[in-house]
C-alpha cells in the first residue's frame, strides 16, 4: 500500500483519504482509534480501545449513539457501515460492512457481519452472531450463535434501546466535564 496525491492505493482499492468528521458535541476516549471516511454525528460517545475503520469503505455513526470500549467497525470495499440514531453497541462488539437502524442494543461481544440489517428497536444479545446477509425485523430480540429471532414486534424493546442511549448520554456528559478523574502513573 502507498500514498499517492492524497490516495491510498493497494491492489485492491483506489479511494481518496478523507479524515473523520466528528461533531465537538461527542465524547472520544483518548485511547480510541478513529481513521479514514468516517463521520460521527452530535452526541455520540466513543470509550475508551474502540476502533472504528473508514478506510476501506465509509463509517456513518448516528446522532446519540455510543460504540463502547473494544468495539470494532469497519467495512468492506463498496459495503459501508451505517449506524443510526442513539445505537448503544455494547463493549466488545464487531459491526463489519452492515447497516443498524435507529434505538438498537447491540450486546457486550456480539458481532453483526457484511449485508446484514437491523431493524429500529431491535436487540441483539450478549455475544450473539449475526451472519452475513441476515435480515433482523424492527423490535426483535435475537440471540445465539448463530443468531437467531426470538422475540419480534416487541415495543419494550425499542424502550429499553432508548432508556440504555439516555444512559450513555448522561455518561457522555460527565465524561466530557471530567467528573472522572483518570489515574496518572507517577514516575
Amino acid at each position: 500500500m502507498r500514498r499517492d496525491e492524497g490516495f491510498i492505493v493497494t491492489s485492491a482499492l483506489i479511494s481518496p483519504v478523507s479524515g473523520p468528521i466528528i461533531d465537538p458535541s461527542c465524547y472520544i476516549a483518548p485511547e480510541a482509534v478513529i481513521v479514514g471516511d468516517v463521520v460521527i454525528d452530535k452526541g455520540c460517545s466513543v470509550w475508551p480501545y474502540a476502533v472504528i475503520r473508514g478506510d476501506l469503505s465509509a463509517v456513518r455513526i448516528g446522532e446519540g449513539s455510543s460504540v463502547q470500549e473494544h468495539c470494532q467497525i469497519h467495512g468492506n470495499p463498496g459495503k459501508p457501515t451505517i449506524i443510526g440514531k442513539n445505537v448503544s453497541i455494547g463493549h466488545g462488539a464487531i459491526i463489519h460492512a452492515a447497516r443498524i437502524e435507529d434505538y438498537v442494543i447491540v450486546g457486550m461481544n456480539s458481532s453483526v457481519l457484511d449485508d446484514s440489517e437491523v431493524g429500529t428497536g431491535s436487540v441483539i444479545g450478549a455475544n450473539a452472531l449475526v451472519k452475513s446477509g441476515m435480515k433482523v425485523p424492527p423490535g426483535s430480540l435475537v440471540v445465539g450463535v448463530p443468531a437467531k429471532i426470538v422475540k419480534e414486534n416487541d415495543p419494550t424493546l425499542l424502550e429499553a434501546a432508548r432508556r440504555n442511549a439516555e444512559e450513555y448520554h448522561k455518561l457522555r456528559d460527565a465524561h466530557k466535564r471530567g467528573d472522572f478523574p483518570r489515574y496518572r502513573h507517577e514516575g
